[in-house]
């Protein structure tokens, strides 16, 4: 199928021969991101997705309007309703037994780069529909030995279901690359939005509202026991209504019980137990929505220094000052969050019902 006029001119082929994933990185010298690294497990299994959950869920929503009109009509609609009806579960079931290759895709313009692979808009060739398709490379993913990252990664991020949390509609792979399926967020990355701002921070209303978003995410997955230790403007996107989408959960990890060792996450955005070199839970997460909310609210993340050995010091000893600009209200909900004991903690139930983030709750997000 020819693709439209304009995607043609931003097509890419995905299978131009020695092509490299590179990484982002942050131009400011000053707030470069320190990634930690780990060791990993054998390969991403060899399997393609038997199961993907439908992709055309903007179809469905329109196939279920056009429902309700006809059976407020005449009994001569309610035929058509009742094969439309029977179409749609038919597709349902081919799309259960479907297995994804590129061939199923138009590719168009670039979205962004990562350490293991690039991602690309695309194109569901049968429906139209528009995803954001992530390339990973195999052999860049075996050289920094995260197997296991990425199959974990799949794994969760496939199962969640939450309106601030990025879909994953499925995955397959060939000899080279493995390809996750993923809900396209057209309103971009929150970072590029945050250092376009005035003074690389947003205005408080703004803050809470994405503040909220994050929270009741991070809840739902809490709920569903997964830890995301990864949170940070790079890992956020927009959806279509500006609302807050998390990523990226290459670092996340699905722990029912026991508590964590590893060292993982953002040089900027770790909490003291990870530092310390002490396990962790659940509450890691708590802590970097601190922090998110101070980089939000200063444009800096609050523990920032010259070197490692000085932010790892600050961040041990939660030492940090807040800007006099910054309302007591929004000190208060970070003075809570960036507690050195985990356990005590602002929980994801409480940071909701925060007078900072009900003040701006109804308030709407503009582009």
């Amino acid at each position: 199928m020819a693709m439209d006029k304009k995607y043609s001119s931003t097509y890419i082929n995905l299978n131009k021969e020695n092509e490299k994933p590179t990484s982002v990185i942050r131009n400011d010298a000053k707030n470069v991101r320190n990634p930690i690294s780990k060791d990993g497990r054998p390969l991403l299994k060899q399997k393609a997705l038997n199961e993907v959950r439908n992709i055309h869920s903007t179809q469905e929503t329109s196939s279920a309007s056009t429902d309700k009109r006809e059976f407020s009509g005449s009994r001569t609609n309610c035929g058509s309703t009742i094969k439309a009806a029977a179409t749609r579960e038919a597709n349902k079931e081919e799309n259960k037994q479907k297995t994804w290759t590129l061939s199923d895709f138009d590719i168009g313009k670039p979205l962004g780069k990562g350490k293991f692979g690039n991602v690309y808009l695309a194109r569901e060739k049968k429906s139209k529909f528009l995803v954001a398709l992530k390339v990973l490379f195999k052999s860049a993913i075996k050289e920094f030995n995260n197997e296991h990252q990425v199959r974990r990664e799949i794994e969760i991020q496939s199962h969640l279901r939450h309106p601030n949390i990025l879909r994953m509609y499925g995955y397959f792979h060939d000899e080279s690359r493995v390809y996750l399926i993923l809900e396209y967020a057209p309103n971009g990355a929150l970072y590029s939005k945050l250092i376009l701002s005035p003074n690389k921070r947003f205005p408080e209303d703004v803050c809470s509202k994405y503040i909220g978003q994050v929270a009741d995410a991070l809840r739902y997955c809490h709920t569903k026991k997964v830890i995301h230790r990864d949170i940070k403007p790079e890992n956020l996107l927009l959806g279509i209504k500006g609302e807050i989408k998390i990523a990226d959960f290459g670092w996340s990890v699905h722990a029912p019980s026991s508590k964590r060792t590893t060292l993982c996450g953002t040089l900027d955005y770790l909490p003291p137990e990870m530092v310390c070199g002490k396990t962790h839970n659940e509450k890691v997460d708590l802590w970097s929505l601190g922090v998110l909310c101070y980089e939000f609210l200063t444009g800096k993340p609050p523990f920032e220094a010259n070197g490692f050995d000085e932010t790892y010091r600050k961040i041990s000893k939660a030492q940090f000052t807040v800007p006099s600009f910054v309302s007591d209200e929004a000190k208060d909900l970070m003075k809570r969050l960036l507690v050195v004991n985990p356990e005590m903690r602002l929980g994801l139930n409480e940071v909701l019902k925060h007078p900072w983030i009900v003040k701006y709750a109804d308030s709407t997000v503009e582009d």
